[in-house]
């Protein structure tokens, strides 16, 4: 017999098929020498498996597999290139106008408050994949920093993968 406040439940049912599958099928299999973010983008699946959004000449972006919020998008060259400075200057120019595009999305999207843009070089300042860098674009809202990321170490998104993909190609200006 529960003597103290009711429990409360969050359901996020959408995450049972992703619970439900062996773990075999939920990794991809990344070709000897290539980072993890060039195997992705060469990858011989459908765009909307793995979630890139967009492809350019020489970058592209992608959907955040583990993400902040729903829309936490990276966008990222082709080539695996650790540090900034190492882009050539078609890379950086492609790369930094497909974030202007991204912001765009978001905000045509999910009309957030405000949109973070970021970019973690080398394991030092957190970056989870350091030989390929990648700049976070992922829209915020006002108090959207909860108690679950801090308290339980848990994200709650109201949101799936392929919905969230599907809203941001749909969304991605066209050129």
């Amino acid at each position: 017999m529960n003597e103290g406040p009711p429990l409360d439940r969050l359901w996020a049912g959408w995450r049972m098929p992703y619970i439900g599958r062996d773990d075999d099928k939920r990794a991809m299999e990344i070709p000897e020498g290539l980072s993890l973010f060039e195997g992705i983008e060469q990858a011989d699946l459908p765009d909307e498996e793995t979630y890139v959004v967009w492809r350019g000449e020489r970058c592209f972006a992608l959907l955040n597999a583990y993400p902040y919020t729903s829309g936490h998008l990276m966008v990222l060259p082709k080539r695996a290139v650790a540090e900034l400075e190492s882009l050539e200057s078609d890379e950086y120019d492609e790369l930094f106008a497909a974030v202007r595009s991204a912001v765009v999305a978001l905000k045509v999207a999910y009309s957030p408050h405000g949109v973070n843009v970021g970019i973690n070089l080398g394991e030092g300042s957190g970056a989870g994949v350091p030989n390929h860098l990648h700049v976070h674009v992922l829209p915020r809202w006002t108090g959207d920093a909860n108690f679950m990321t801090t308290v339980a170490e848990a994200r709650v998104l109201p949101e799936a993968l392929p919905d969230v993909w599907r809203r941001l190609t749909e969304a991605w200006p066209r050129s």
